[in-house]
């Protein structure tokens, strides 16, 4: 009883100052789960305690208008509280991440009416949403002619239904609303065929599977989801604007690349603060350097410093990236082309810096702190594995092919569901 009266006592705490300090709020939960990180990373499957402290911190209004009953913070913070979280751990960054970018969908995409709605129901009943939007199949020569179809949308009398299955469904299990994407069957172009729609995670015919078991990022229940003949209301679809009528719209993209762009420097500075708490207690000076202090050794030293500068480089990048977001944000629906492809450029400079640096610090870590770090029960590892993981679902070498038309021909990346 005294545990469930300190743990009360902590829920309304957070309650109390989400709305004036999100990111304190934001680094007490990460110390909480920095203590769970290494068993639950062996276990995989689902952080439900975890996600519950998440949806009982008031973190997951922190985006919504304070109009329609939210906290009404920006990007920038909410993007640092992803980066902080997944500090200690970067599957529940990446699920809380996810919540942000998902709940805005009908803020990006849908009518007013249907904005006001989804957010004021986030507000008040605490929703956690989850994913369940994919890209389509697509032709590489021909952006915009469909090739395949995974999950399909039928009519239905006044409403629709939704066959066939998703995949790579971050944060879906324990959801209370899902994101969804789907196709019109034998339209073959994307801009005519693509829809994309809300509905209750438990929703008659929504299955949810189990089969999500990778190496890294083992709690972001990223598994599959399965629709069999799932009832889909016409105000449940975001039709107007849609996803492809407004540059405002496809910030969903950069919303996406940004919040992973967090997780991952997340990663890499927990790593560092791993290897930095690790040399000074547990670690021991090699035995040819004539040093007692391995605190002292020149190449650890060394180490620690181009760390650091590596880090300061993603962490500015990354805040200038989040600020042009911001802007975008709230240019709205005035927003331009021309501008949404520099803030696409900002991004993706970004998070070629936290991929590269990331995957470094959280390799290199090991050389700072010896072989007594290798193992198993401390899974220091997990760091390397999770950024590793899915730091692969969009190519390094892609997003430096935009650039590189950027830099050298002054050609902002085109709206795409990775750029």
């Amino acid at each position: 009883m005294a545990d469930a009266n300190v743990l009360s006592e902590k829920i309304n705490h957070q309650l109390n100052i989400a709305s004036q300090d999100p990111l304190a709020v934001a680094r007490e939960l990460a110390e909480e789960f920095a203590s769970t990180a290494t068993e639950r990373d062996e276990r995989g499957g689902t952080a439900w305690h975890e996600r519950d402290r998440i949806r009982k911190s008031g973190l997951l209004r922190l985006i919504i208008p304070a109009s329609l009953g939210g906290l009404g913070f920006n990007w920038p913070t909410a993007l640092e509280v992803v980066r902080t979280v997944a500090t200690a751990d970067g599957s529940l960054g990446h699920v809380l991440g996810f919540h942000y970018l998902v709940s805005v969908v009908p803020h990006l995409i849908g009518s007013e009416q249907q904005r006001r709605f989804y957010y004021q129901q986030t507000a008040e009943e605490n929703w956690f949403w989850g994913n369940a939007f994919n890209p389509p199949l697509v032709s590489s020569v021909y952006p915009d002619q469909i090739i395949g179809w995974k999950v399909v949308i039928t009519q239905d009398g006044e409403a629709y239904r939704l066959n066939g299955t998703n995949f790579y469904c971050s944060g879906a299990t324990g959801s209370d609303v899902l994101v969804i994407s789907a196709l019109r069957p034998g339209i073959d172009r994307l801009t005519r065929s693509f829809v994309v729609g809300a509905v209750p995670t438990n929703r008659e015919g929504v299955m949810v599977n189990n089969d999500w078991n990778n190496f890294g990022q083992r709690q972001t229940d990223s598994g599959s989801v399965t629709f069999h003949n799932v009832r889909v209301h016409k105000d449940e679809l975001f039709l107007d604007p849609g996803p492809f009528r407004q540059a405002f719209a496809t910030l969903r993209t950069c919303i996406s690349q940004l919040t992973l762009t967090n997780v991952y420097l997340g990663l890499a500075q927990g790593a560092f603060m791993t290897g930095k708490q690790f040399v000074p207690t547990r670690a021991q000076a090699w035995i040819n350097s004539g040093l007692q202090d391995p605190t002292e050794d020149p190449y650890i030293l060394r180490h620690f410093g181009e760390f650091w500068v590596e880090l300061e480089g993603a962490r500015l990048l990354a805040n200038r990236a989040a600020e042009s977001l911001q802007n975008a944000w709230i240019a709205g629906e005035a927003l331009t082309a021309e501008e949404r492809g520099s803030v696409a450029v900002d991004i993706a400079t970004a998070k070629v810096a936290a991929i590269r640096s990331g995957l470094r610090i959280t390799g290199e870590i090991f050389e700072v702190m010896g072989a007594r770090a290798t193992k198993t029960k401390d899974r220091f590892d997990r760091f390397w594995r999770n950024l590793r993981t899915h730091s692969l679902h969009d190519p390094v070498d892609y997003k430096l092919r935009d650039l590189g038309r950027w830099a050298l021909k002054d050609e902002a990346p085109n709206a795409g569901f990775y750029t």
